[in-house]
């Protein structure tokens, strides 16, 4: 079998576009996130995600944002060439690699010391730093025990750069790895806000709950108490578009909240 070599892209924009290109064409795309230096277990997660998806995207990015200013970034082992070579002998392959060199937003921050004074309070490298990056997604209850207690910011580090994969991809499916439970409970409870107060809003409006306003606020609620906080909830007939109060035909529910200084967007059909 001839072997598929990979897109490799850097840009967000980019790696956008061409999502939105092929999603475009039908096709479904499939995200597996990585920090580099592929093992067996990321190549088990590129098999698992050609399952779900006709194209596979591999992001490696190195994400100073889970690491603390006592845990050296500098050393976390890098070897690009040979997870190419990798990625390259899954059977199908994969077909972009995203390799970005930065996913924060540094705002007006400088590149010397982090701000002192004040109470003393966990940071990553990126504050170590003096970056200016202040926006992180947290899914607070989840993070807190087990490797949140000796690792405070770790979480809130790992949602982010996935909130933020998630935003740049578009994703039709991401698959991630069970070794870290904890982790991956997090991540799935941030994938799942959105489209899961969907599908429980559906199931509601199909048992005869048909008030607009009710389902909106029942989302609204779901997403305010993940993090989310809600751009638009809407209710709309599926062929004008237009807003209904009460839904006596085919609708689509669309929802558009923000994570941050990320925007993620769902939208469920309802047929009654």
């Amino acid at each position: 079998m001839e072997t598929k070599h990979p897109l490799i892209l850097t840009g967000k924009e980019q790696m956008r576009r061409w999502s939105r290109i092929v999603r475009s064409q039908g096709k479904t795309v499939g995200l597996v996130p990585t920090m580099g230096y592929v093992h067996d277990g990321h190549l088990s997660l590129v098999r698992e995600a050609h399952k779900h998806a006709d194209l596979i995207v591999v992001s490696i990015y190195v994400n100073p944002g889970q690491f603390a200013p006592s845990e050296d970034l500098t050393t976390y082992p890098s070897d690009f060439p040979g997870d190419i070579n990798k990625l390259e002998s899954v059977p199908g392959g994969v077909d972009v690699v995203f390799h970005p060199h930065n996913l924060y937003d540094y705002g007006n921050g400088g590149g010397g010391e982090g701000e002192k004074g004040g109470e003393a309070a966990a940071s990553s490298c990126l504050e170590e730093w003096g970056l200016g990056h202040e926006t992180w997604v947290r899914v607070e209850k989840l993070e807190m025990g087990m490797c949140g207690k000796s690792r405070p910011i770790f979480f809130r580090g790992v949602v982010t750069v996935v909130a933020k994969l998630f935003n740049i991809v578009e994703p039709d499916v991401a698959v991630f790895g069970k070794k870290d439970y904890q982790q991956w409970r997090i991540i799935q409870r941030l994938a799942s806000s959105i489209n899961q107060s969907l599908s429980k809003a559906k199931y509601a409006a199909e048992k005869g709950i048909v008030n607009c306003e009710v389902l909106k606020n029942s989302v609204i609620q779901a997403i305010h108490e993940v993090g989310g906080r809600i751009d638009y909830a809407e209710i709309v007939e599926q062929e004008n578009l237009e807003a209904v109060e009460e839904i006596k035909g085919a609708v689509v529910f669309c929802v558009a909240a923000w994570f941050g200084k990320v925007r993620l967007i769902d939208n469920i059909e309802i047929n009654v």
